[in-house]
């Protein structure tokens, strides 16, 4: 008797956590606590918590490596709204990036790391349409700002600068509605003034000017091809 009740008082619980597991409530909508797996396997895909189909909480979600679940991605809902702080992870656990998520669009600000290392590669920002909207900003490995753009609504707009690990510019652009339009220069590996022109509706236009350690040496018109864009460029 006494290894009956020890069996019910063992195995009654497990089968009640069992049964509340993948669950809907009288609407219809997952409730409570949610696995499931990969087709046809064993392998974890993904869990989770759901509150009458709203997800809330933690939900862990895998990768299937050799049979195994590997963790892939985290999102930590709120209970209000179907915004997630996002969490994406490399298969040996290090973070490749994080942000938040409104369903499938990025929103705020979104940060990316390198491979090898804690530091910052890319900093994106989104509006809350989920498009590139603002600053867009990409480090080396160093920390040391490589590249440095602007965004709205998904093209590229104003001043965008490049520039190498020791922080002198590389070279700049001007874009106009996700266009090259404006000034541009390029500079070698000194910092001196290489080659300045203008763009207009993403081609060469006007005088072009070449240097050699900072004397002007060269000029090209390029004017002829923004006015007939089927010419054949030199």
């Amino acid at each position: 008797m006494k290894h009956i009740l020890t069996f019910l008082i063992l195995f009654i619980p497990t089968l009640f956590i069992a049964q509340t597991i993948n669950q809907l409530d009288e609407n219809g909508k997952r409730h409570g606590i949610w696995k499931k797996n990969f087709d046809d396997t064993k392998v974890l895909r993904y869990e989770g918590e759901f509150n009458h189909g709203k997800e809330i909480g933690v939900f862990k979600f895998y990768k299937n490596i050799n049979k195994e679940a590997v963790l892939t991605a985290t999102k930590r809902f709120s209970e209000t709204d179907n915004i997630a702080e996002v969490v994406f992870y490399a298969s040996n656990g290090k973070v490749i990036s994080k942000g938040n998520m409104n369903g499938k669009d990025y929103i705020g600000q979104w940060v990316y790391y390198h491979k090898d290392s804690e530091q910052i590669m890319t900093l994106e920002h989104y509006n809350n349409q989920g498009q590139l909207d603002g600053e867009n900003l990409v480090y080396y490995n160093s920390g040391q700002l490589a590249e440095k753009r602007n965004y709205k609504a998904n093209k590229l707009e104003g001043k965008a600068t490049w520039f190498d690990e020791s922080g002198k510019e590389l070279k700049e652009y001007n874009y106009v509605n996700g266009e090259l339009h404006g000034e541009a220069k390029f500079y070698d590996a000194s910092g001196t003034l290489e080659i300045e022109g203008q763009y207009k509706n993403d081609r060469k236009d006007g005088i072009w000017k070449y240097y050699t350690n900072g004397e002007l040496t060269e000029e090209k018109d390029f004017t002829r091809y923004t006015k007939n864009p089927y010419l054949k460029k030199d």
